[in-house]
């Protein structure tokens, strides 16, 4: 992890610099949340990629799957995923907050973000989960702001 005192242009800057030559997949479909008790842990989801499990987390009672949604999941738990993996090269501290920051201000949405480690393909990347409803306004915003990094 880079840091580097930055003013808050410099960041901004650095932030659509890191966009522009991050790679921004969107999944196809829905996803949503499944919870399974911690003491039963989701061998099923684990054991199989044709689960489509993206992410299990835990916390002290649940475990919970990041799964593509199903035809009954409601409008209201229906999430677009955006996987953002980074170029190795340039440090991405910070992006999470500001990308966030960022979806808040234009879109008015929150979001969730799930993150991992790939050594082979850039190092850290991240599952965004983007509310259905906006998802076409967020994903513009996201390929309006790798452009935007590419003219900077």
């Amino acid at each position: 992890m880079d840091v580097t005192p930055e003013t808050p242009e410099q960041t901004r800057k650095r932030l659509l610099r890191v966009m522009a030559h991050a790679r921004a997949d969107v999944l196809p479909g829905d996803y949503t949340f499944a919870e399974f008790p911690v003491t039963q842990f989701p061998t099923h989801l684990a054991s199989t990629p044709a689960s489509g499990a993206l992410a299990l987390v835990r916390d002290e009672a649940v475990w919970s799957a990041l799964l593509p949604a199903s035809a009954q999941t409601p409008a209201q738990d229906r999430y677009a995923i955006v996987c953002f993996h980074f170029s190795a090269d340039i440090p991405n501290s910070g992006f999470v907050g500001w990308l966030a920051s960022e979806f808040k201000r234009e879109l008015g949405t929150g979001v969730f973000v799930v993150c991992g480690h790939n050594a082979s393909d850039g190092g850290v990347f991240d599952y965004w989960g983007i509310p259905r409803s906006v998802a076409g306004q967020a994903i513009d915003l996201v390929h309006a702001m790798q452009s935007a990094g590419r003219e900077a």
